[in-house]
């Protein structure tokens, strides 16, 4: 990744400042493009950056066209159309062999993830030319099961008539279950109408949303055990024992504070948390703040899953006596460059209103390659440093992660500026609705 220092670095790291930069500069659209075809997230699933170089192409007035391009490189490969006939489908347990879901080697998904999120956010943001590559990649590409499902999302069936066919004939019924939505959706329902498969996958997605909301959330019988029967069974490792852990939570029992101690590895060299020691750091975060002279002695004690347990303990109950050691954390972190390490101390320093950590949280907020850790960092500078946290508002209307915005839209000052920029967000269909909703509350005080 560029350094930081520089208009290209900001614009991987989608950074606000370099949104608002981007219009002064010549050779920015190059580097928008360039951030489209090599993908800077450090994390695809946390990492937002489809809606922010989205809206970067048309600010600066770009084509879609190197977009498209770049999904329909010579790399990109998919069996021809030519084996499969309408009407044609996979039987459960086949599986389609380019790029389908049931097939995660079928081409690399990475590369054309974030291309195809741009060119879904181009169509909402009323760039209606970007629908017509989006729709040949979901015919001709070797990930062709992500751009239908950026279609379906777009909701619009003009843009998708006559797809449902291909769609039928390369997805067994698993596959076409994952694409119905789970909210109702205009083209999953002119699907439905012509494709019987299609309406029996709309059938079973209602039926799974009703039995879950039927389904008891909490497992019967535990209440009658007592914390030693609990802690036994969760022990053993079999039938029941995720239950008993979240049942030692609910109580606050003294008892999962042990058990964490034998599940959590005590240093980074040993392998993560097995899935009983993830359920009970699940547990352990609502277990409250009776966990703290426990997690002391985990935060201080090495840099495995117990250390970051404690760490995290000690960022949402910890008290001014661990403030030391949370600094101390989190500059180790920053020297390191282990940006997502960083996340539990910005949130603990935050929340005990840290001042002296105000100038880690800023060079955190300008070097961090990982764009989730910024909606922490500007929540602990509004909490230590109100004016000091103004600027990074007001450059966090224009970031690419949704929790930056809603934040900003909430605590920037409210000049001409940023008027503006909170009408555009409040009206952007293509906006999140906490964003929306934040901005629409800001514009009428």
């Amino acid at each position: 990744m560029e350094s930081a220092s520089t208009l290209h670095g900001q614009l991987q790291r989608g950074l606000g400042r370099a949104a608002r930069r981007a219009a002064d500069r010549r050779g920015a659209g190059e580097y928008v493009y360039d951030c489209v075809r090599r993908d800077p997230r450090q994390d695809r699933q946390c990492e937002s950056r489809r809606l922010y170089y989205a809206r970067l192409i048309v600010d600066l007035e770009l084509p879609a066209g190197p977009v498209a391009e770049h999904l329909f490189d010579p790399s990109d490969h998919l069996e021809p159309a030519d084996h499969w006939e309408h009407g044609d489908h996979l039987e459960d347990g086949d599986h389609w062999e380019h790029g389908g879901p049931s097939d995660p080697c079928g081409g690399d998904d990475g590369r054309v993830d974030l291309a195809l999120g741009v060119l879904a956010d181009l169509v909402r943001l009323s760039r209606r030319e970007a629908a017509a590559p989006l729709r040949r990649y979901a015919e001709e590409g070797a990930q062709w099961f992500d751009a239908v499902e950026e279609l379906i999302g777009l909701a619009d069936p003009s843009l998708t008539a006559g797809l449902d066919e291909l769609v039928a004939a390369r997805c067994d019924d698993s596959d076409l279950t994952l694409l119905v939505p789970s909210r109702p959706n205009p083209v999953i329902e002119a699907w439905a109408a012509r494709q019987p498969r299609i309406a029996e996958a709309l059938a079973r997605r209602r039926e799974a949303g009703r039995a879950a909301r039927r389904t008891v959330a909490t497992a019967p019988g535990r209440d009658g055990h007592s914390d030693d029967e609990l802690l036994d069974l969760a022990r053993r490792r079999g039938e029941g024992a995720i239950s008993a852990i979240f049942e030692l939570g609910r109580r606050r029992a003294p008892a999962l504070l042990d058990l964490a101690e034998e599940l959590l590895p005590r240093d980074d060299r040993d392998p993560g948390p097995s899935r009983y020691g993830g359920a009970v750091c699940r547990a352990l975060r609502e277990y409250g703040p009776g966990t703290v002279p426990r997690a002391r002695v985990w935060a201080a004690g090495g840099r495995g899953a117990r250390a970051d347990m404690g760490l995290s303990i000690l960022a949402r109950y910890g008290t001014r006596q661990d403030v030391p050691l949370l600094m101390d954390r989190l500059r180790t972190t920053l020297e390191r460059r282990e940006w997502r390490a960083a996340a539990n101390p910005v949130e603990g320093l935050g929340r005990l209103r840290a001042g002296e950590a105000v100038p880690l949280l800023k060079a955190a907020w300008t070097e961090s390659t990982y764009a989730y850790l910024r909606p922490r960092i500007l929540t602990a500078l509004t909490r230590t440093a109100p004016h000091t946290a103004e600027a990074y508002a007001v450059e966090g209307l224009w970031d690419c992660e949704e929790g930056v915005r809603r934040e900003a839209a909430r605590c920037a000052p409210l000049t001409r500026e940023t008027r503006i920029r909170l009408q555009r967000l409040h009206h952007d269909g293509a906006e999140e609705t906490g964003v929306r909703t934040a901005a629409a509350a800001r514009l009428m005080t």
